[in-house]
């Protein structure tokens, strides 16, 4: 029997209190009986609008009408027909902006909790589920990186009958999932049993691998692979170029974060170096601002503030991060931007002077355009500040690489979106778009491992 309420089943959390002193998960997953409700509220679309909103293409309709009848196995098996990385998108895709974001029941009510229960099957199942290692073509490929896109396109690659070897430049596997996005929204032990599920399938995994360094991709080819997947990333971080951005105390996102989440900075048991702060300032408002500002409230900063030159309206992060972050004690300077950071006479952060901005005409991303208010400066106390202003791809790839071109930002060209200007070469997510979501690396990597086949199997 359908299930008409109009608000999505609620998902149970950690506790405010409890949250702020722990990196453990916020969200805590749906029972059952709370999956089984809300699969019930979905109608069954004969057009599935929010299958044509998933950037890898799950059918939605027909896994969430298994969940309804129970039957979680076979909701798992059509999740995976189209996704082998649903553990980690049902907690970190945006999905109110895409498969959610074109749900009918959105239209007069909430929509259907698409993501909540695609995280649900793919928790269920983690126990569950059996593997076996692939039948091999021979055909061996190369994948750079063991970040969403990276893994994606080496599940689909196992799927075709390659033999897959990931490299990957740190020494844990995962990439932005492991040094980016914080244990308490995605916990680590999910990353290391996915790429754990690709090597028992028969992926070979080298791990210290810096792909221009210890080895290039010309010298992959002389290996004896057939084809290069280049899901390297964008970890290059972007500044400001203000003036006091040299002082102690000045870091990125990237940096702070991966001393956090990949180097364990939050445990007593790991020698890495902390920032440990008392007022900090966040410059930007995306995802990777959100992580940085939790964090550094579970790092146990008085205060944390997020400084974003735009309105409420106009902030790109998750809404549900917003929200959490919220509810978590992080102050929103909205309207704000910084204009340089200030000394405290030792080389160290004191203050940050700031002016209040409002919102004029579109720009070219077609946001409204943030203009300076006149007479609106003022100091913001801080002895931290965090940037989190966007990255750029690693120029080591390309620098050592003969005829891979990349344009004015430093991203991969490619022809489709996947191939690049160098035969067998083959590249998608941030590697080619600029820093994105994880989703829609996990999509571009399922699609380069299509177009790999085609161009092994004709070559």
């Amino acid at each position: 029997m359908a299930n008409m309420q109009q608000q999505k089943t609620p998902m149970p959390l950690l506790s405010i209190e409890k949250r702020r002193t722990t990196f453990e998960e916020v969200a805590l997953g749906y029972s059952t009986e709370d999956a089984i409700n809300e699969a019930k509220r979905c109608l069954g679309c004969k057009n599935s609008p929010c299958r044509a909103g998933c950037p890898v293409g799950i059918d939605i309709p027909a896994f969430i009408a298994k969940v309804a009848e129970g039957d979680f196995e076979e909701a798992y098996n059509i999740i995976q027909k189209d996704n082998c990385l649903s553990s980690i998108s049902g907690r970190v895709c945006p999905q109110e902006r895409q498969c959610e974001g074109k749900c009918v029941r959105g239209i007069k009510g909430e929509s259907v909790a698409i993501g909540r229960l695609e995280r649900f099957v793919s928790d269920y199942m983690r126990a569950k589920k059996s593997l076996d290692k692939v039948k091999t073509n021979g055909k061996k490929i190369a994948v750079i990186g063991t970040g969403p896109a990276g893994l994606s396109c080496a599940g689909e690659l196992l799927n075709y009958g390659f033999d897959v070897t990931l490299f990957e430049a740190f020494h844990k596997a995962g990439g932005v999932l492991v040094y980016g996005i914080p244990e308490f929204r995605l916990p680590k032990e999910i990353v290391a049993e996915t790429v754990d599920d690709l090597v028992k399938r028969g992926a070979k995994l080298e791990t210290n691998a810096v792909i221009g360094r210890t080895l290039t991709v010309n010298e992959l080819f002389e290996m004896g692979y057939s084809a290069v997947f280049i899901g390297s990333g964008a970890g290059l971080p972007m500044f400001m170029n203000i003036e006091g951005e040299e002082l102690v105390g000045v870091l990125s996102a990237n940096e702070y974060l991966t001393r956090t989440n990949l180097m364990k900075a939050y445990l007593d048991e790991y020698d890495t170096p902390a920032v440990r702060s008392r007022k900090v300032a966040v410059v930007g408002a995306g995802n990777v601002a959100m992580d940085a500002a939790r964090c550094a409230v579970r790092l146990g900063a008085e205060e944390v503030s997020i400084v974003y030159r735009r309105g409420e309206d106009e902030i790109p992060a998750r809404a549900e991060e917003v929200e959490h972050a919220k509810e978590e004690g992080v102050i929103f300077r909205l309207l704000t931007s910084p204009e340089k950071i200030l000394d405290d006479g030792c080389g160290r952060v004191r203050a940050m002077q700031c002016y209040r901005t409002e919102l004029g005409e579109p720009d070219a991303s077609g946001r409204r355009r943030p203009v300076r208010v006149e007479g609106s400066e003022f100091e913001l106390e801080v002895d931290t500040v965090i940037m989190a202003l966007g990255t750029t791809p690693n120029p080591l790839i390309r620098n050592t690489t003969p005829g891979l071109e990349t344009n004015a930002k430093g991203c991969l060209v490619t022809s489709d979106g996947i191939t690049t200007t160098r035969e067998g070469v083959f590249a998608g997510g941030d590697a080619v778009t600029g820093a994105a979501t994880v989703i829609l690396a996990m999509g571009a990597g399922k699609d380069a491992a299509k177009k790999i086949y085609e161009y092994v199997m004709n070559k």
